[in-house]
This record gives structure tokens, sequence and C-alpha cells, in this order.
């Protein structure tokens, strides 16, 4: 007859078993809990540090293979949960009630598919259980609206304690907030500084954001009063980086990326946007319009990493004008599934962070 193992026991047998991003053990980072054995049944609870955590189904298999190593052990019954970590404060920096991580997703330069990225990233995180919010810091050119199929939402304004505080729009397990909700379609901003300053600390703090996991910012281009807004109000858990293959790209991404560097904002890494083209005939095949490899270089120059590279597709803009994020509605394509390759990658990186800090 074999010996029924205790929690002890199990405990002992998972202590060798590591987070890959964290490179500790699961036991001392407090993520087995609940431990129970009854008749030969071992249960217990796996608390991941993101629902987004691209190496889930590796961790549950190194654990089910440590447990059956005990005798007398018949079944392995885990469940698994997350819980994100929260981003350490940082001196002079203001933190909004119940947001765990801010992060910026920003580029040197427009056209590049920063929007398309923050949007896809926003929505791929919520796929798997995160509560995520998308500030739309693009005051000039606000279409996180458009493409989360909420151009025609109304945001309600309700007076509190400091003024008026906004109800976020929602859809695709969203919370949205953006200047497109408080403007006429076709009405230009032209603002200088200070009112963009104003309109972004409204947006951080007087939104009824409720618990978040993730509050993905979609910036303007360039390096300018947004971006020195965010950074100097709020502790930012780090800054993605998007570009495309083509050298004027980079060269501005470049100065993207220093700046949050100088302005000691962590960078998680930088997304390659339209690396290659993909012919929706011809599904097979693969066009570099716009280069190979820039992103890659990139990366190794600065020592950051790569997040991912994103395809061009027809479907990924189509998508994007009809509020039907491609993550959403074509996940099992090229494009679909390069952006949630990226939004794991971006949540793995910050709970290394907010872990380490």
């Amino acid at each position: 007859m074999f010996s029924i193992p205790d929690a002890r026991a199990v405990l002992e047998v998972l202590r060798p078993v590591q987070d890959p991003e964290l490179r500790q053990s699961l036991v001392e980072l407090n993520m087995i809990r609940n431990v129970k054995v009854v008749a030969g049944k071992v249960s217990f609870t796996l608390v991941l540090t993101t629902p987004a955590c691209p190496l889930r189904e590796f961790i549950v298999e190194d654990c089910e293979k440590a447990v059956k190593t005990l005798s007398g052990v018949e079944t392995v019954d885990i469940e698994v949960t997350a819980e994100t970590p929260q981003q350490k404060s940082l001196p002079n920096r203001q933190g909004i009630v119940g947001v765990k991580n801010i992060l910026a997703v920003s580029s040197g330069k427009g056209g590049v598919g920063k929007s398309t990225v923050a949007v896809n990233v926003a929505v791929a995180l919520a796929q798997v259980g995160a509560k995520v919010g998308l500030l739309d810091a693009d005051i000039y050119g606000p279409n996180a609206p458009t493409m989360l199929g909420l151009a025609d939402a109304n945001v309600i304004a309700q007076e509190g304690t400091q003024g008026q505080v906004l109800d976020p729009a929602f859809n695709y397990g969203v919370k949205l907030v953006s200047m497109g909700f408080l403007i006429d379609p076709d009405q230009p901003v032209m603002w200088r500084g200070p009112m963009l300053n104003g309109i972004i600390r409204q947006f951080l703090y007087q939104v009824q954001w409720g618990e978040l996991d993730y509050l993905i910012v979609d910036m303007p281009p360039g390096t300018g009063d947004a971006q020195l807004t965010l950074i100097q109000a709020v502790p930012m858990a780090g800054a993605v980086i998007v570009t495309t293959p083509q050298t004027v790209s980079l060269i501005d991404a470049r100065r993207g990326l220093k700046m949050f560097q100088q302005l000691q904002t962590p960078v998680l890494g930088i997304v390659e946007n339209m690396s290659y083209f993909i012919p929706p005939d011809l599904p097979d095949r693969q066009y570099d319009i716009f280069g190979s490899d820039g992103g890659k270089r990139a990366s190794q120059e600065l020592d950051v990493p790569l997040l991912g590279c994103v395809p061009l597709e027809p479907s990924l803009r189509q998508g994007g004008d009809r509020g039907l994020p491609i993550v959403a509605a074509d996940p099992a394509s090229a494009s679909a599934q390069a952006l949630t390759a990226i939004a794991q990658q971006i949540a793995a990186r910050v709970s290394v962070a907010a872990l380490a800090s």
C-alpha cells in the first residue's frame, strides 16, 4: 500500500518549480495556495501574477509532473487564478485609486499603427480576464472610440467632490475615455500645452475607472506635452514603443524611447508594426513592403526587448475602421495572434518589474 502524502509534502515537492519569468520558487512566491489531499487526489490553487501569463500551460504542466512524483497520488486538480501586482509608488507622483499598473503605448511619429496596437493589446488582456482601461491621450487625433466600436457612445459627467467625474464608455471588456466623446466628429482641437495638460489630468484623476489591473494610455506621437504630463503625473509601469521597419520610423522611435529612459520610465520593449504584408488571396506569402528586421536591429542596439512583429493584413485595417478589433473579430489571423502574444509579453514584463521593485 502507498502512503498518502500530506499538504506539507506537496509543498515540498513543488518548491523546486519556478516561475519562468521571475525565476523564483512558486512556493516561496506564495503562488501555491489551498493545498488539499483527499484519498489520493491532490488539489491546490495556482495564483499567477497576470491573467495573461504567456507560460501558463508550462507552469501547470510542471506542477502536475512534480506532484505526481509523490507516491499515492492518483489525480492532480489545479485551479488557476491571477493576482496582478501593484506597481510601486514614486515620489511626487500621484497614483490613481484602484489602478494597479499604468502603461504608455507611444511612437516617435504618426501613422505607424500605435492606436491599433494599443486597442488590440487592451482587448487581448481583457479577453483573458484582466480588468483593463484605455485612456486615449491623443487629444488632437482621438481614434480609439472608432476602433473600439464606440464612436456613437456618450460618456456621462457627474458632479463629484472634485468637480465633474466621467463614467467611461465600455466595449470588448475595456473601459474607454477619449476626447472623441467630448467634441463633434469634425471639430478640430486647437489647444496649447496648459489645456492639454489639464484634460489629460482630468482623464487620469476625474474618471470612474474603478478597479483596473492595467490602464493603457494611447499617447500622441512625438515627445511633447502629453508625454511629459503623463510621466510627471503618475507612477508608470512602463512604456511600449511602436514603430515600423523603415528607417525614418525607427529614427523617430529611438528618440521616443530615449525620452522615456531619460525620464526614468521603464521601456518594456519595441513592437514592430506593418512588419510584412500578407495578401488575402495568397496567405502563405509575405512581402517586406517597409523593409525587414528594423525593429530587431533597434532592439539589439538599444538593449530593449522586441515584444513582437505584427503583419499588415487588410482585415486588421478593416476591423479598426469598423470598430472590430482583430483580436476579437478574427483571433486566428496572423496579426491577431501576434498582438495577443505581444499583450502577454507586456503583462509578463509588468509583473516581473512590479515584484522586483
